[in-house]
């Protein structure tokens, strides 16, 4: 089966890689691994990375979506981050920094509009393997949890900067509402935060919300809709994943759901730091079954997409056994051709239906 001549990947923490992990994305996967080898932090992913530049390249995940992080962790917070949010505004400035370096070396290529977006998508399609080993990988930018904007002068900087998208929220609590593990409805700012958003036309990434705060969100907000990386409670029941209610609420708004290759998001049942992928024998083909999943809710293939979040915190002690390097969700063509889908449909899956959500959205 070919290798698809273009992915779409809806949500990659490169610069956190780059800034957190220290790693420079434009080494091989196992120069990576081998500089990490002796890495004194003893996490878990350490050596395990599965996402570099080559590694895009030759997975033809031409066109991504590239995150700023940084969440605010006021004292005697249980989850770690800076401890003001002036410190995670600077944090995403750095990262925005590394961005425009890599901009600078030919690495990558911001895209903000969709004239831009549309050339650059063709560029990846009509290129042959010794031409993409050199093309620039597209991003468009994205703020993945808002604790970092200070003011709506900052939100407005950062749309300036080329923000596309905004999840108000990551883990726990937070200044705009609340996230993963956490339990309320979005705070008066949070609210503020969603008419700001709408104004300047950012799509609300509803990502990591919790389900109070998932629903206040929509009932407040009514620009663009998406799911940037999100996979189906059903199959994995967590409340980090989409309940059938919600996968409704998306669709009726035109949404598209990426799915996610993090284990604990593919499998009911994982426990965090001890679980293995050998464990459930768990493979890229799982995916698959979040896809149908999706596509019986919809009645279609429009509404779904990827999202990777591979690299997110985590390496291949926390993928599927089959994925060695990002590289490898290509498999997907054929997996879901074995499963009936067209190759219409395949390509809206692997990219098209991201794109076609952003042409309408994009200046």
């Amino acid at each position: 089966m070919p290798t698809p001549s273009l992915i779409f990947d809806a949500h990659l923490d490169i610069s956190m890689n780059a800034m957190e992990f220290n790693r420079d994305q434009r080494m091989s996967l196992e120069e990576i691994r081998r500089s990490e080898l002796l890495s004194s932090d003893n996490q878990p992913h350490r050596a395990r990375n599965t996402v570099c530049f080559p590694e895009l390249r030759r997975g033809r995940i031409g066109v991504i979506v590239a995150t700023q992080i940084a969440r605010y962790s006021p004292k005697f917070h249980k989850l770690p981050g800076w401890r003001s949010p002036e410190q995670a505004w600077a944090q995403t400035q750095g990262q925005l920094a590394y961005y425009r370096a890599m901009e600078e070396l030919g690495e990558l290529k911001q895209l903000r509009t969709r004239e831009e977006l549309a050339s650059h998508a063709q560029l990846w399609r009509e290129a042959d393997e010794e031409t993409a080993a050199r093309l620039p990988i597209g991003y468009l930018l994205s703020l993945e949890g808002a604790d970092s904007i200070l003011s709506w002068r900052h939100l407005e900087k950062a749309r300036g900067d080329g923000l596309v998208a905004l999840g108000p929220v990551h883990y726990g609590p937070g200044i705009y509402g609340h996230g993963t593990d956490s339990a309320g409805p979005l705070t008066a700012k949070g609210r503020e935060l969603l008419r700001e958003m709408e104004r300047l036309g950012i799509i609300l990434d509803v990502t990591h919300l919790c389900d109070e705060s998932f629903e206040d969100a929509l009932d407040h907000f009514q620009g663009p809709v998406w799911a940037s990386h999100h996979n189906c409670r059903a199959l994995a029941n967590w409340n980090r994943q989409l309940s059938d209610s919600q996968i409704r609420r998306l669709i009726e708004r035109g949404a598209v759901l990426g799915m996610a290759f993090d284990a604990i998001m593919m499998v009911h049942g994982w426990h965090y730091l001890q679980s293995k992928p050998s464990d459930f024998n768990l493979r890229i083909e799982k995916i698959c079954e979040h896809i149908d999943h999706i596509c019986q809710i919809a009645g279609n293939a429009r509404h779904v997409g990827i999202g990777t979040d591979l690299d997110g915190g985590f390496g291949t002690e926390q993928t599927p056994k089959d994925l060695n390097s990002i590289a490898d969700i290509a498999s997907l063509q054929g997996l879901l051709t074995q499963r009936g889908y067209s190759q219409a449909e395949i390509d809206g899956v692997l990219s098209s239906n991201f794109l076609s959500f952003l042409d309408a959205q994009l200046p």
